[in-house]
């Protein structure tokens, strides 16, 4: 810390006087930020493991540094970054996932526990208001994990309510004092109704409704939501399902996965949208959220530990089995298409299930973990001298033998995120094994996928679907 006036430098002891190591708490400091007051430095810190983390405060003038609040998880990882909203230049509510779910804590920089506002067995979400003695926040407390629902709470942590109907998706703008709000509700094949409740959530008015007339002139189907059972033979787990406009039960369709499946991702908010124009190429189009979706909590993302490459790849799996369990679902042409994480997850999709899925297209894909960064990859990965069983099933090399499909390969040469050598490396040990693949490169692109129409004439020829 730099003193301006003085020109005095001070040093912040970020490690409490441990030695810098794999295990000391301060091998990552980071979210360096003044406290309210002016008066403290705040910052996170965390192991190389990134399974404890603590919140912590430093005096400018001596560098002496207290934890405020300690965090551990140690059968995965923790959130390095914690929500923190201040209710004034001490008090603050904190979300911790001690639980093993997202919840509410009110502390004060001092560290003292006032109130556990929150005890769910589900996330809680974003806070919308806080006046006096009450909090309005969202919650994942519908009747599946993707249908956000109001909640209201005292701030000691009494007279938490829901005030939403749970059957829906709720979107919400509340009222200063909370004696009234508008709320936004709908699921994937509801279209939203707009309406005026009070601050109990008894209606008051309806506002607006959705006109779907030409939605339902043009022939669109409505996206379907379906639950499934994941590859644990124990969790119920969802995904989503879309149709062609002039969708026929009677006839059979590819299916098309769109995928992305990286730990604590995709757990978006079930909407009425419109289907994806790749639809009416005649394609189903599917999304699974397996165990690695965001939004159910730390003991099912505990199951992909140690295994990128396994539990969500072997979850895509079970939803895509589910699928085929109807009539119009042709088994015998099922795509799979992604970037990043999901190209990685495509690839890994095609590579261990060369009897399930029949061609997949992957943009700047991680191939091994070994390629990728520090840490990210080590929060859930350890390191390769640790996991060496890890590393080694969560590598597309391992069963480059496996490719049975057509697979379309897609790198940007200027790609600072995902290096091009995880490419070129998926690409020898095809080459080697003697596999018949595409690859298109993107000339100084960076991190980005393929283009869309290259991508469907890919996945057309492939599945050998016919156009007029």
């Amino acid at each position: 810390v730099y003193d301006r006036e003085s020109g005095k430098t001070v040093e912040v002891d970020v490690r409490s006087g441990e030695e810098f190591s794999d295990d000391s708490i301060g091998h990552y400091v980071y979210n360096v930020r003044w406290s309210p007051d002016g008066k403290e430095i705040l910052f996170n810190r965390t192991n190389r493991r990134q399974n404890e983390m603590e919140f912590c405060a430093a005096n400018p003038d001596t560098g002496e540094v207290r934890v405020v609040i300690r965090e551990e998880w140690k059968t995965g990882w923790v959130a390095n970054s914690p929500g923190i909203r201040w209710l004034d230049e001490r008090r603050f509510i904190w979300t911790s996932e001690r639980n093993g779910f997202a919840n509410y804590y009110l502390y004060d920089l001092g560290g003292k526990l006032h109130a556990t506002l929150t005890e769910h067995e589900f996330e809680v979400g974003p806070i919308l208001r806080i006046e006096d003695d009450t909090m309005w926040y969202m919650a994942r407390s519908g009747d599946n994990p993707y249908k956000m629902q109001l909640h209201r709470v005292k701030l000691n942590g009494t007279e938490d309510t829901r005030l939403t109907d749970p059957a829906f998706n709720h979107t919400i703008n509340l009222a200063p004092g909370g004696k009234h709000f508008l709320d936004t509700y709908e699921t994937a094949s509801t279209p939203p109704t707009t309406v005026l409740r009070d601050g109990e959530g008894k209606q008051v008015a309806v506002l607006a409704k959705s006109d779907i007339s030409e939605f339902t002139a043009l022939g669109l189907q409505p996206t379907e939501v379906f639950a499934f059972v994941a590859a644990d033979g124990q969790t119920t787990c969802y995904g989503t399902l879309e149709k062609p406009s002039n969708f026929d039960p009677g006839k059979k369709y590819p299916l098309l996965v769109s995928v992305y499946a990286g730990p604590d991702s995709g757990g978006v908010r079930e909407v009425f949208s419109p289907p994806s124009a790749t639809t009416e190429f005649g394609f189903l189009v599917a999304t699974i959220h397996g165990r690695n979706a965001s939004g159910r909590g730390k003991r099912l993302l505990d199951d992909l530990y140690m295994k990128l490459g396994i539990t969500e790849i072997d979850d895509q799996a079970a939803g895509v089995r589910e699928l085929l369990k109807r009539p119009y679902v042709d088994a015998k042409r099922i795509g799979i298409y992604g970037t990043s994480y999901g190209g990685y997850a495509s690839i890994m999709c095609l590579l261990r299930y060369p009897d399930l899925f029949s061609a997949a297209c992957a943009s700047a894909s991680v191939t091994d973990w070994r390629n990728y960064d520090t840490i990210y990859t080590e929060r859930y990965m350890w390191t390769p001298q640790g996991n060496e069983q890890g590393y080694r099933d969560g590598s597309a090399m391992t069963y480059a033998a496996n490719l049975k499909g057509s697979l379309m390969l897609f790198h940007g040469t200027a790609d600072d995120n995902v290096h091009l050598s995880n490419t070129l490396q998926l690409i020898q040990a095809l080459q080697r094994a003697n596999k018949s693949f595409e690859v298109q490169l993107g000339p100084d692109q960076g991190h980005a996928g393929i283009r869309f129409e290259r991508m469907m004439e890919f996945f057309i020829e492939s599945l050998r679907i016919e156009t007029k």
